[in-house]
């Protein structure tokens, strides 16, 4: 079928998106923040771009700090002073964290808006969710996205921990939907997970995506543009309806 709609059966009534779909967080964000923690405590440290990205394998901030402390001291006494370090560094970066996020220059990714205004103009809502809190998350998507574009972000805040398979199921509540009828786009692995374990159909933005994820994913993409394929609503539409052709339940 070609109606708007895609076929009857799963009609896209909202977006999810995860803050990190929306601009390239990890890199342009909590690197940024993390070269000025180690600045301000004396460190002779700096992560380059090509750093981060290998230091990005390691699934939470930590581990990356102590791998990088540990490439660098040798000797017995060097894990108790990367645990103590790592501490110290990881204090400051979340302390720095919320008043440098909105100055980085963070950029929404290259046709993201066009997509977000596709869905605004089709009177689809739209959600982001992200694991930090309210008091930067908020302001940062306006900041990427415009004002009034976006119905709710969902934060750490409002399900009282940062269990992110949980904002996802907040984000559609608050939106009035079920799974089977939202479309979340996830700017990580780890965000594709949550929106699986949330029950949602999943495009997965990542640069270096490869092919991580792509068995879970409805697609897997470098960004949202591209020629003639751009990552427009009747492309979500698409992807929505012929991820539930093949994973209903009721179709066996």
């Amino acid at each position: 079928g070609d109606e708007p709609d895609g076929p009857a059966g799963y009609p896209l009534r909202a977006v999810v998106f995860d803050l990190d779909a929306l601009s390239d967080l990890d890199l342009d964000g909590h690197r940024v923040v993390y070269n000025a923690a180690f600045a301000s405590l004396g460190l002779d440290l700096q992560w380059s771009v090509g750093r981060y990205q290998q230091l990005m394998a390691l699934p939470d901030e930590r581990q990356r700090v102590a791998a990088e402390l540990r490439k660098r001291c040798v000797g017995t006494e060097c894990d108790v002073l990367v645990s103590l370090l790592v501490d110290e560094i990881c204090a400051a970066k979340e302390m720095m964290f919320e008043e440098m996020i909105l100055d980085a220059g963070l950029a929404p990714r290259p046709g993201l808006v066009d997509l977000v205004m596709d869905a605004f103009i089709a009177h689809i809502p739209v959600s982001v969710v992200t694991t930090g809190r309210r008091s930067w998350a908020e302001p940062l998507v306006r900041q990427l996205v415009g004002d009034g574009l976006v119905e709710s972000v969902v934060t750490a805040d409002d399900v009282g921990s940062d269990s992110a398979p949980r904002l996802f199921g907040h984000a559609l509540a608050e939106l009035g939907v079920a799974p089977h009828d939202a479309l979340a786009v996830a700017g990580s692995p780890a965000g594709l997970r949550a929106a699986n374990a949330a029950g949602l159909a999943t495009v997965l933005i990542a640069a270096d995506a490869g092919q991580r994820g792509a068995q879970t994913a409805a697609a897997v993409r470098a960004g949202y543009g591209g020629t003639g394929d751009a990552l427009r609503l009747a492309n979500c539409r698409r992807l929505h309806a012929r991820w539930w052709d093949q994973h209903n339940p009721s179709a066996a």
